[in-house]
């Protein structure tokens, strides 16, 4: 059974959004998604200092079954991108809540958080 952790928001193509504080938020893929994609062997993420658009294709995750785009669900600028996924893809599977985190962003427009799903949603949506 897929995780799905309480206090963080979801979308309908999984990945995770936690509220960081003052705007800013951290993002990642969900246990459920990291399942479907099989062993994660790259990771592709956005430079710091970068603007992104809700729905705008920010980084890839390649697995030994595939190569998945990663967007963004939400509008601001890329804070941080997780250093440890270049020489650790791995994070992604044994930590996709923890250590396998993507990115952190600033947010431009904080009310698009509203249209995230939270837990109890998400796991409704995981088992249709």
């Amino acid at each position: 059974m897929d995780e799905v952790r309480e206090g963080l928001l979801y979308t309908e193509s999984h990945e995770w959004v936690q509220d960081m504080g003052g705007g800013r938020v951290r993002l990642g893929i969900t246990d459920h998604a990291q399942h479907e994609l099989g062993d994660i062997v790259f990771v592709e993420v956005p430079e710091a200092g970068r603007e992104v658009a809700k729905g705008d294709e920010i980084g890839a995750l390649e697995s030994v079954k595939t190569v998945e785009p990663i967007h963004s669900p939400l509008s601001g600028e890329v804070l941080e991108a997780n250093p440890e996924l270049e020489a650790n893809p791995e994070l992604m599977n044994r930590s996709p809540y923890e250590a396998g985190w993507l990115v952190d962003i600033q947010l431009s427009d904080p009310g698009e958080m509203e249209a995230l799903m939270d837990h109890s949603s998400y796991a409704k949506l995981l088992e249709e």
